[in-house]
This record gives C-alpha cells, sequence and structure tokens, in this order.
C-alpha cells in the first residue's frame, strides 16, 4: 500500500513538472486582406462644383440626410468601399453662402470635428495639400482608436470647401483596421490630389 501510494505522488510530482513550459509570445498578426489593383476613375457629374479620381473599386453615392435632416446642398457624397467596409464621407459647402459658411468658421469646424477624437487619438499628424489645381488644406492621420483615423478638407479659399473623412462600419480597433486604413489613405490622397474646382 505503501509503494503505490509512493507511486502516485510520484506521477503526481511528475505529471506537474511536465506541465511547465517556457512562454514564447507571438508576434502581432492580422487577417490576411487581398486588396484590389489600384486603378482610378474620373467622377466628373455635370452640375457638381468639383471633380476628382477616385478607385475603381469604390462607389459613388449621393447623400441626401445629414442625422436625419436633409444635407445643406446637392453635391454632398459618399466614396463607398463594400469589399472593404469603408466610407469616405464627403461634404461640400460654399464659402460665403451663410453666417456659418466663411472659410474661417468652416476651417475651425473641420479642425474641431477632427480634433474632437482627441480622448480616443494617440497622436494626431497634419500635412498641407497644396496642389497645382490650386486647392489647399489639411490632411489628417488619426492614430490610435478613433471612429475616422483618416480626414481632410480641401479648398480654394474663396468659393470651394470639401471635407471629407474615412469611417468603418466595425468597431474603430486600430490594430485590426491598421492594413485597410493605410491601403485608403493612399487612395484618399490621390482624390485629394486630383481635385479640380469648377
Amino acid at each position: 500500500m505503501k509503494l503505490t501510494g509512493n507511486i502516485i505522488c510520484l506521477l503526481l510530482l511528475l505529471s506537474f513538472a511536465a506541465c511547465e513550459q517556457s512562454y514564447t509570445p507571438k508576434p502581432r498578426g492580422y487577417f490576411h486582406i487581398n486588396f484590389p489593383e489600384r486603378e482610378y476613375r474620373v467622377f466628373d457629374v455635370p452640375g457638381y462644383p468639383y471633380t476628382f479620381e477616385y478607385p475603381a473599386y469604390a462607389n459613388i453615392v449621393k447623400d441626401t440626410l445629414f442625422f436625419g435632416e436633409k444635407t445643406e446642398n446637392p453635391y454632398w457624397i459618399n466614396v463607398e468601399f463594400p469589399t472593404l467596409n469603408g466610407k469616405i464621407y464627403m461634404s461640400y459647402k460654399e464659402i460665403g453662402k451663410g453666417d456659418k459658411n466663411s472659410f474661417q468658421q468652416l476651417v475651425n469646424d473641420a479642425f474641431k470635428m477632427t480634433y474632437k477624437h482627441t480622448y480616443k487619438a494617440e497622436y494626431i499628424d497634419e500635412k498641407t495639400i497644396s496642389t497645382p489645381n490650386h486647392v489647399t488644406g489639411e490632411f489628417y492621420d488619426v492614430g490610435g482608436n478613433a471612429a475616422s483615423a483618416k480626414q481632410f478638407y480641401a479648398t480654394d479659399s474663396s468659393a470651394h470647401f470639401l471635407r471629407g473623412a474615412l469611417y468603418f462600419d466595425a468597431a474603430p480597433n486600430a490594430d485590426s483596421l491598421a492594413p485597410v486604413q493605410q491601403f485608403l489613405q493612399e487612395d484618399m490622397w490621390h482624390l485629394v490630389q486630383t481635385l479640380k474646382w469648377r
């Protein structure tokens, strides 16, 4: 009986000792995403005060409501990326039309909308926009778990003001969305660089 008890204790000790393994942390990983080939087409709809190039794998949809209210003008659109579950909301305003549409007020509003994300943002990098097409503005890269990590405003400072913000139909998890955000940032930058006013 004593021998059996000693064998059981020895087996238990060996089993506990055998379970100890050194822990090796695994590298950060992402789902594999097959990004489409970059190809662009021109958004050139008669009557719109702007044109630009956008990805062939995106759809342009006219935005008719803003928080349940009618949009300020008929030139608000969304650039939708159905395979990537994202959307650039683009709102256009005519500078000088109405009390709230002075150039400085529109710039201030764009700044405030971007910096509303500071409570979730790890950083906000600003890049100046200046193109040969007389388009100036700012491009914002918002780091961290902000709802909209890529935003911009583009203007000619006298008549036209266009603001864009990229959102995803997913929880704003920077780690998971990082590859898609980086991919679409290049498309947003291309859109801004090809933007022309009418």
